[in-house]
């Protein structure tokens, strides 16, 4: 099979330099260590909670589950039809072109230089007491920076080594859940089945319940980024064409199942609201909603155990955030869409990794955190700068769709019938979400995409449009009628 893929790859023009080791299951396992439901559950638990209530955690989980499904059975088909390292990238310069690639891609890195910051600044807050050091912000700082840097070791130094520790991050992450899930109900006195329905009594702002259930989604939301990871490892996985798709549905798929036992046994397990979003530690430190949820119904020494649990799974999403971002980085530098694209399109001969890539992704998340200063903007911004790399593409299908012959047709994964609907629901569901995610008390994530997006224009308008062609064989398509397979492209 390697070979039968290194021949299609072939077809699209790019020789096989990364290390193609993943099977199904390590490609699976990138995006659903990226998604992680550890991380983003304990993570922004509170924030969920204080917006919606218990009502939050019992109705809007199952809501984005459904139709983030939707946004990865869409993508899974693109992904099938275009199996390289670009993902959205290729997806969208092969059906807009590359002025449509070039922002896509952009998106994409952006999303995920954010996504990595909230990810390993969480995992900083919640190692120092490990670690029985103050946490302070200058020193959560310091172990973000740190935990970066060893991510990016790791990525330099073994594609295979990330791989097999992405396998343990499934491992961590349901052993970490069926933990949390069966002590809260075995040990745990519980609330009655009603309270999952209750609002929360406690909102940040003033505003109409409808309105802060809508906010409290960033919670599920931003859990459910990242997926697109099956895409980008696509050059090296095994039968990417059929392997890849399934890895972006059913990291979802599973993380979906994985996330509401999860959800409702925190739920069930508060006994105050209030109390549980006021917690704080001997210090005077704020405890994560989650972690005080399971001290309180648990005892101490076992939700901290369950705390080192999440932890953990934390660790290893930023891991796998580290990889996706760096391939992303390196397949637009590889046709000359970044600057200095020779040194970011390097590959090191002998561990198979974009080193200048990696390396890059790391210096631009410090600077991201250090920009912000806070969990949720870096949230917001990632989430909404990711589903508009997720959704364009889609868009773009849908409209080539009509075209015959479709690029539908190189798709062995495929929705069938069902694909223009799916992709509908997507594309509403998309441009919703974002819109809600960037209004108060998160329009600071707004007003930075904002000035990413016009930044990016700018420099697109004055430079960018002028020299950069995008793909070889997405310029191939674009001298036949949109929509029908490039002429690089396996027929």
């Amino acid at each position: 099979m390697p070979a039968n893929d290194s021949h299609d790859l072939s077809r699209f023009g790019y020789t096989q330099e990364l290390f193609r080791d993943m099977g199904g299951f390590s490609n699976f396992a990138i995006s659903f260590s990226i998604i992680s439901i550890l991380t983003g559950a304990v993570t922004l638990y509170g924030y969920g909670l204080q917006m919606g209530g218990p009502l939050e955690m019992t109705l809007g989980w199952p809501i984005a589950t459904l139709f983030t499904l939707t946004i990865g059975i869409s993508m899974a088909e693109l992904c099938s039809a275009y199996p390289t390292s670009g993902a959205m990238y290729h997806w969208a310069s092969a059906l807009g072109g590359p002025g449509a690639g070039w922002f896509v891609a952009w998106l994409s890195i952006v999303g995920l230089i954010a996504a990595e910051a909230g990810i390993d600044y969480s995992c900083a807050q919640f190692m120092l007491p490990f670690f029985r050091v103050a946490v302070s912000p200058r020193n959560i700082f310091i172990a973000f920076a740190l935990t970066l840097v060893i991510h990016g070791l790791l990525n330099q130094y073994g594609v295979k080594l990330v791989a097999r520790l992405n396998d343990i991050s499934v491992t961590v992450h349901i052993v970490g859940v069926l933990a949390i899930v069966v002590g809260v109900f075995w040990f745990a006195p519980l609330q009655p089945v009603g309270f999952l329905l209750t609002p929360s009594p406690a909102a940040s702002i003033k505003a109409p319940f409808v309105w802060l259930f809508l906010l409290g989604l960033l919670q599920a939301q931003w859990t459910y980024t990242g997926f697109e990871a099956s895409a980008h490892m696509c050059e090296e996985t095994s039968n990417a064409r059929r392997s890849a798709p399934w890895g972006i549905v059913l990291s979802v798929a599973v993380s979906g199942i994985a996330g509401y036992a999860l959800l409702l046994a925190l739920t069930f397990a508060i006994q105050s609201v209030p109390g549980v979003l006021a917690a704080k530690d001997a210090q005077g430190n704020t405890i994560p909603a989650a972690i005080a949820i399971l001290q309180t119904a648990l005892g101490a020494r076992i939700g901290n155990g369950l705390a080192a649990l999440a932890s953990m799974a934390m660790w290893f999403c930023g891991l796998s955030c580290v990889t996706s971002a760096s391939r992303a980085v390196y397949a637009l530098a590889r046709d000359g869409g970044m600057p200095k694209p020779k040194f970011f399109a390097r590959v090191n001969p002998k561990h198979g990794t974009p080193g200048p890539a990696i390396w890059a992704v790391v210096v631009a998340t410090i600077v991201a955190m250090a920009w912000s200063g806070a969990i949720p903007v870096v949230t917001s911004l990632s989430t909404v700068a990711l589903y508009l790399a997720y959704i364009i593409p889609v868009i773009l299908g849908l409209r080539a769709r009509k075209h015959v012959p479709s690029w539908t047709e190189s798709a062995v994964w495929s929705a069938g019938k069902w694909g223009r609907t799916l992709n509908w629901c997507a594309i509403t569901y998309a441009i919703f979400i974002c819109f809600v995610l960037i209004m108060p008390p998160n329009e600071l994530a707004g007003k930075t995409l904002a000035g990413v997006v016009a930044i990016l224009t700018l420099i697109y308008w004055l430079n960018v449009r002028r020299k950069f062609r995008g793909p070889e064989w997405a310029r191939q398509a674009a001298v036949v009628p949109a929509g029908q397979p490039p002429a690089g492209a396996p027929k």
